[in-house]
C-alpha cells in the first residue's frame, strides 16, 4: 500500500512511528533508504577486505540532504554491520584474552586465601589437640602429687622437709628448657648466652647479686609458704577438699589485682569471689565446724592466698615472662631455696619438730615421685601457655578436683554428704566464672545479635520461597497472584 508523502517529509507509516518514538538516528526517508542500504551492504569473510561495502555506504548516504550529526549514527551502525563476522570474532578473542589475564590473578589469590584458611584451621586443630593433652597432663600431675603426699604421710610426716626437697628440684627447670631449645631451635645458642638472654627478666643488666637477693627472696618465701601450707592442709582434710579450696586462689588473684594493680572491675568476678567464699564456709560446715576441719580449711585458704599474692607481685614487679624467662626464674628460686633456706630443715630436725631416725629410713621413692610430679606440673603450666590457650591450663587445674574425688572414692577415704558436695561444686563454678574474658558481655551480645540476624534471614528466605511457590502454582493454573507482603 503506497502512502503519499506528508508536508513535513514523512512518507510512510514506519517513518511516522519512528519519528514519534524518537528513534535514535532517525531522518526523513529512513524507511525508503533502509532497504537499499541493506542491499548495498555485503558481509565479508574472515580476513577479507571489504572496500566495496564502504564505498557503497558512502554512495548511498551522499545524496541524502541530512546534517552531519544525524547521519553519523547511521554510518556507525552500518559500518558495524559491514564489518561482518570478522570484527565479532576478533572482539571475542580479545575479550577472552583479557578475561584470562584477569581471572588468573583472581584464581591465584583465591587459592592463597584457601591455603591460609587451611593453615589457620590446622593450627587451631593442633592447638586444641595440644590443649587436650596438656589438660590431662596438668590434672594428672597435680592429682598424682596430692595423692603421693597422702600416701607418704602414713609413714613419714615432715611437711617442711618435703617442701624444701621438692623446691630444690626447681633447679632442673632451666636445664630442661635448654634441652628443648637444643632439640627444636634452628639457631642454637650456648648455655651461657641463653642464660644471659633469659636473665633479662630481672632487668637490662641481667641477674646481679643485689637483684638475686632483692627479687628472689620474697618470691622464694611465698613459694615455700604456698607449698608448706598446702601440705599441712592435706594432713587435716581429704585431697578433694584441699584441691577444691586451693581453686579459690583465682578469686583472691582478682581481688588483689583489683585493689593493688587497679585492674578492671567486673561484676561476674565479684560473684565468683562470693561463691568461693561461700564454698569455703560450707566446706568448714561440712564436718560441723570440727577443730581439725577448721584448721585444715584455714591452711588451704592460706595456701591459696599466698599463691595469689605470689602471682600479683610477679605481675607487678616482673611483668609478663616468656617460657625461657619463667624457666630461668623458677630455677633461680630453686638455687635460693638450696642456699638460704636449707638451715630451716636442719633446725627443725635438731629441735625434734621434724625428726626421722636415719636417712636410709626416708621414703625416697615417694619423695622423688612427689618432687618429680610437682616439677612436671610447673613445667607443663609454662609450656602449655606457649603451645595452647592459657585458659586450658586453668581448666586442667580445676579438673584435679573431680580427679582427686574419684581416687578418694576408690580408696574409701571420703564420704560425700550434701554440704561437702555443694561446696565443691560452688567453688568449681566460681573458678570457671573467673576464666571469663573481660569482654565476655560484648562477645555474648554479638553472638545473640548474630543468631537473631540469622533467624531473620532464614525467615525472609522462607517467605521468598513460599511466594515463588505460590507464583509457580498460579501460573500453572493460568492465573497470576500478587502477594500482599
Amino acid at each position: 500500500m503506497d502512502v503519499k508523502a506528508a508536508p513535513n517529509g514523512v512518507a510512510t507509516i514506519e517513518d511516522r512511528i519512528l519519528r514519534i518514538t524518537g528513534y535514535y538516528g532517525y531522518y526523513p526517508g529512513y524507511s525508503s533508504q533502509k532497504s537499499t542500504s541493506r542491499s548495498s551492504v555485503t558481509r565479508c569473510k574472515p580476513g577479507a577486505n571489504c572496500p566495496s561495502s564502504h564505498s557503497g555506504i558512502s554512495r548511498q548516504l551522499s545524496p541524502l540532504s541530512v546534517t552531519e550529526d544525524s547521519s553519523a549514527p547511521i554510518l556507525e551502525l552500518q559500518s558495524r554491520g559491514s564489518s561482518g563476522v570478522c570484527g565479532h570474532r576478533v572482539e571475542r578473542q580479545n575479550r577472552s584474552g583479557d578475561d584470562g589475564t584477569q581471572t588468573h590473578p583472581e584464581n591465584s589469590s583465591q587459592e592463597n586465601r584457601i591455603k591460609a584458611r587451611c593453615r589457620s584451621c590446622t593450627s587451631m586443630v593442633l592447638k586444641a589437640v595440644w590443649g587436650l593433652l596438656i589438660i590431662l597432663s596438668v590434672s594428672s600431675s597435680w592429682v598424682g602429687t596430692t595423692q603421693i603426699v597422702k600416701i607418704t604421710y602414713k609413714n613419714f610426716y615432715c611437711p617442711f622437709f618435703m617442701t624444701w626437697f621438692s623446691t630444690n628440684w626447681n633447679i632442673m627447670f632451666f636445664p630442661v628448657y635448654y634441652s628443648g631449645h637444643l632439640a627444636t631451635a634452628q639457631e642454637k645458642q650456648s648455655p651461657m648466652k641463653k642464660f644471659r638472654e633469659c636473665s633479662r627478666i630481672f632487668g637490662e643488666d641481667g641477674l646481679t647479686l643485689k637483684l638475686f637477693l632483692k627479687r628472689t627472696a620474697p618470691f622464694s618465701i611465698l613459694w615455700t609458704l604456698t607449698n608448706y601450707l598446702y601440705l599441712l592442709a592435706l594432713k587435716k582434710l581429704t585431697a578433694t577438699d584441699v584441691s577444691a579450696l586451693f581453686c579459690c586462689n583465682k578469686a583472691f588473684v582478682f581481688l588483689l589485682s583489683w585493689i593493688v594493680l587497679k585492674d578492671r572491675f567486673m561484676g561476674v568476678r565479684i560473684v565468683a569471689a562470693i561463691m568461693a567464699i561461700t564454698g569455703i564456709v560450707m566446706m568448714a560446715y561440712a564436718d560441723n565446724f570440727h577443730t581439725d576441719s577448721i584448721i585444715g580449711v584455714a591452711f588451704a585458704v592460706g595456701s591459696a592466698s599466698t599463691s595469689a599474692l605470689y602471682k600479683v607481685l610477679f605481675k607487678m614487679f616482673l611483668g609478663s615472662a616468656n617460657f625461657g624467662e619463667a624457666a630461668h626464674f623458677v630455677s633461680t628460686l630453686g638455687f635460693f631455696n638450696l642456699i638460704f633456706i636449707s638451715f630451716t630443715p636442719v633446725v627443725l630436725y635438731f629441735t625434734k619438730v621434724e625428726h626421722w631416725s636415719s636417712f636410709a629410713a626416708l621414703p625416697w621413692g615417694y619423695l622423688c615421685g612427689m618432687a618429680g610430679l610437682w616439677l612436671a606440673f610447673n613445667i607443663l603450666v609454662n609450656v602449655g601457655v606457649v603451645l595452647t590457650y592459657p585458659i586450658l591450663i586453668s581448666i586442667g587445674t580445676v579438673l584435679s578436683v573431680p580427679g582427686n574425688a574419684a581416687v578418694d572414692l576408690l580408696k574409701q577415704e571420703v564420704i560425700f554428704n550434701v554440704v561437702r558436695l555443694a561446696a565443691t561444686i560452688i567453688i568449681c563454678i566460681g573458678f570457671l566464672l573467673m576464666l571469663l574474658p573481660e569482654e565476655w558481655d560484648e562477645i555474648t551480645l554479638r553472638f545473640i545479635n548474630s543468631l537473631k540476624e540469622k533467624k531473620s534471614e532464614e525467615h525472609v528466605d522462607d517467605i521468598t520461597d513460599s511466594n515463588i511457590h505460590l507464583r509457580s502454582r498460579s501460573r500453572a493454573n493460568g492465573t497470576v497472584s500478587i502477594p500482599l507482603a
